[in-house]
């Protein structure tokens, strides 16, 4: 028999980490389950999916032998979940079945044995090693991840170019109707490395991260980007794939400057939006000298018009673009103010924040 006992927040914080990843149905059955092992002084829990590996550690709140067991993770996280807080919870492992105690509650789950369970192969060629705040890849994250594809045929763009070059960490996402680019100085010079990063792994990072100055290490291999920070260790595959050139896309030349500020015209694209085109989720931006109207029509013939007053002088524009394109940087970026520079009809816009040159975001426009 093997046995396990701690407090029910010491078992519930690192298994919510490593879950997310976790598949309900699998082929294998196995990688439906997590990793719990206990050796000397460390608790460990472990999910896969085969590309991705996420490994949460506990400290503290614990006690007993050694222990390695395989259980369902959506059913020991629902229990563990609607179990009270600061509840002592005892885990019990004899012939294949795990008994969970908790006060006057028993569940007797199945399990599998932990010598099968599949650990991804560490690629240890190390390209580069990178350094930075949690609270800033997570920022940096927060600006492009929305601009991934998602279920494209395209499969190198179901994720999200990360780039080392020179002192530079620079992330970008693009499903091929707009692109988001995010960059930040770092300490140290770097040889120019570029990773794309599936879309789930990029994801589960962002969940995991804490928005503080605690230190992430970023580990670039051949095949696989390892991130360790706090008690969590996640390896990925990356994808094989050549990402578009990045720069060829975002507009140098655009000379129709808008600035406005963020909160203003969000409140107006959400209100527009209601009577937007369900499939197309076009909006029309009439610009003219120091006024902006935002217009939505749907199949029913009804239409949304807001006027904003702004500051633009340049010469009258009329263009279109997928307004939820739009709403996406107006919600992830936390600015009070923001740029688009606009080009010729048919260009795309270029959306920055005064004073930043580290963030760009271009999208291309829509016949309306």
């Amino acid at each position: 028999m093997q046995q396990l006992q701690a407090e029910r927040d010491a078992l519930l914080k690192p298994l919510a980490t490593v879950t997310g990843i976790v598949e309900r149905r699998h082929t294998l059955p196995i990688l439906s389950n997590v990793l719990i092992r206990k050796t000397d002084d460390k608790l460990t829990f472990t999910g896969t999916d085969l590309e991705i590996q996420i490994t949460s550690q506990q400290a503290e709140g614990f006690s007993g032998g050694e222990f390695a067991i395989t259980v369902a993770a959506k059913k020991i996280s629902d229990i563990l979940r609607a179990i009270p807080d600061k509840t002592v919870v005892t885990l019990e492992e004899t012939g294949g079945r795990l008994t969970v105690k908790a006060g006057k509650s028993r569940f007797q789950l199945q399990t599998l044995p932990a010598a099968d369970f599949p650990q991804l192969a560490v690629d240890n060629t190390l390209r580069a090693t990178v350094k930075l705040p949690q609270g800033q890849l997570k920022a940096l994250l927060s600006r492009v991840q929305y601009a991934m594809a998602h279920q494209d045929i395209r499969y190198y763009l179901n994720g999200l170019l990360l780039v080392t070059e020179g002192n530079q960490l620079k992330l970008v996402a693009t499903d091929g109707h707009r692109l988001a680019f995010a960059s930040a100085e770092l300490s140290t010079s770097f040889e120019k490395n570029e990773v794309i990063l599936p879309r789930k792994t990029v994801l589960e990072l962002y969940k995991a991260l804490a928005d503080s100055d605690e230190e992430v290490t970023i580990d670039i291999a051949g095949n696989q980007v390892k991130f360790s920070f706090g008690a969590v260790v996640i390896h990925s595959k990356v994808v094989d794939g050549k990402f578009p050139d990045y720069n060829r896309v975002i507009p140098v030349a655009n000379d129709k400057l808008l600035e406005i500020e963020r909160q203003l015209l969000l409140a107006a694209m959400q209100r527009a939006a209601i009577l937007s085109n369900e499939k197309f989720r076009g909006v029309r931006l009439v610009l003219t000298q120091g006024l902006l109207k935002i217009i939505c029509n749907n199949n029913e013939q009804e239409e949304a018009q807001e006027e904003l007053e702004v500051s633009y002088d340049n010469s009258p524009l009329d263009v279109g673009f997928n307004i939820q394109y739009l709403l996406d940087i107006l919600t992830n970026t936390s600015v009070e103010t923001l740029h688009f520079s606009f080009g010729e009809l048919g260009s795309s816009v270029l959306v920055t924040i005064p004073g930043n040159e580290h963030f760009k975001y271009v999208v291309m426009p829509m016949r309306i």
